[in-house]
């Protein structure tokens, strides 16, 4: 057997979340790979909105075991209140969840490091969501960090204690940040608690004998590709490598191990935060789209910036993935518009290019847009692709044409019913 890959391919937020909800009756297990509590994954059923942070999307149901593997970075306070808001739904935790001893622990002061930092960069900021991601990916290749393992070592308080002090040190340089770092300790130790009641384990052996059983797994990515510490927008990404390799060093399979790679992205595109977005629309349009999808961060309720389609981010990240397969989400908000447009390449100095550029931040970059006919009507209620407008059809021919990938999947609304089949 072969671990699948579902991850996003524009700057996040791209309904990943509802897709591994869909597909997980086909899995065994649904494995997390990267990532922290910055992500916001989005489910609907039965009437009911959920949203993850650091639990995998396929919790809600009860055969399938969700693993949250070493390559993501997990806060215990955030993780706690997250089981609270499961409870309700008699989640057997025990049998249905399991964490890698090897995944790294959030501390408080790295959320104060974030903030500090964030503050002193000013105008200049990267626009992160201030969850202490990036200062505990730092302490993980700095060699520094406490896993979810150290929390069973006889000497995890004095472990605690070392690394704490290393931070306090540092913020001492921040003169005018201010904090209350015993406000912020209860609470964690008293969700590290709550931590040692789940069941631990060594990913890379567990899934890698879970395949040597023919049990199937679909790895779930976070955030976007765009966001990716290498391939990304950089400076303006997020602390961890989000594309199909990522998959590899997260949860300890090998590259010869990975099967589908299932690329999510939405009929336009968003970001939310800081960074450059070639085919922003500042106009009553992206406004209108905004308000139309309800483009607001589901982590950090922030409005996202929206935009057209653009094929040559696009392509890049269908390249840098191996995506297999496509879907497509949030057909339905386009039903507003008679005609929409997607970018088809960019003009850079006079000059047509179609290879995403190595730095766009400081590019003057002028989108070139092709024109095509909307089909300007409500989708929520479509219930089969066949009976889908003709112009919404010729729509993912373009697409597919252009990307040379097939779209699987269309969603046409929030819910895990809204959801078509190619």
């Amino acid at each position: 057997m072969k671990v699948d890959v579902l991850l996003g391919l524009q700057w996040g937020d791209e309904g990943k979340g509802k897709i591994v909800d869909v597909l997980t009756p086909s899995y065994d297990i649904i494995a997390r790979f990267q990532g922290g509590p910055n992500a916001g994954h989005t489910l609907e059923f039965e009437g009911i909105k959920h949203v993850l942070h650091t639990i995998p999307s396929g919790i809600f149901h009860p055969k399938v075991i969700n693993l949250v593997g070493n390559g993501v970075v997990i806060d215990p306070v955030v993780f706690r209140a997250e089981l609270d808001k499961l409870k309700p739904f008699n989640i057997d935790f025990s049998t249905r969840l399991l964490l890698s001893r090897k995944a790294h622990l959030i501390l408080p002061t790295h959320k104060l490091l974030d903030a500090a930092s964030e503050h002193a960069k000013g105008k200049d900021k990267i626009g992160s969501t201030l969850k202490g991601i990036g200062p505990t990916y730092m302490d993980k290749t700095g060699r520094n960090g406490l896993r979810v393992g150290d929390i069973f070592s006889p000497n995890f308080l004095e472990k605690y204690r070392a690394l704490v002090e290393k931070h306090e040190g540092i913020l001492m340089h921040h003169k005018d940040f201010t904090y209350d770092l015993a406000a912020l300790e209860q609470p964690w130790f008293d969700a590290i608690e709550v931590l040692k009641t789940l069941p631990t384990v060594d990913s890379e052996h567990y899934l890698n004998d879970a395949l040597q059983n023919g049990k199937k797994v679909l790895a779930e990515g976070a955030q976007g590709t765009m966001l990716d510490i290498d391939f990304g927008t950089y400076p303006f990404v997020t602390s961890s490598n989000t594309v199909t390799a990522g998959t590899c060093t997260g949860l300890g399979i090998a590259p010869t191990k990975i099967g589908a790679v299932i690329g999510i992205f939405k009929a336009y595109c968003t970001r939310v935060g800081s960074g450059p977005f070639p085919t922003e629309l500042t106009d009553a349009v992206g406004e209108l789209i905004r308000k139309e999808g309800n483009e607001f961060g589901a982590t950090t309720g922030r409005p996202r910036r929206c935009g057209w389609l653009d094929l040559v981010q696009l392509r890049y990240a269908i390249m840098v993935n191996g995506v297999t397969e496509l879907a497509m989400m949030k057909s339905d908000v386009l039903g507003i518009f008679e005609r929409i447009n997607v970018c088809t390449h960019y003009l850079i100095n006079g000059e047509k290019i179609t290879n995403f550029p190595y730095d766009v931040t400081d590019l003057d970059i002028e989108p070139i847009y092709e024109q095509l006919e909307g089909w300007h009507c409500d989708l929520t209620d479509l219930d089969t692709y066949a009976s889908a407008p003709a112009p919404l059809k010729s729509y993912v021919d373009y697409l597919e044409a252009q990307l040379n990938i097939p779209i699987r999947v269309i969603s046409v609304g929030p819910d895990r019913k809204q959801t078509l089949h190619n």
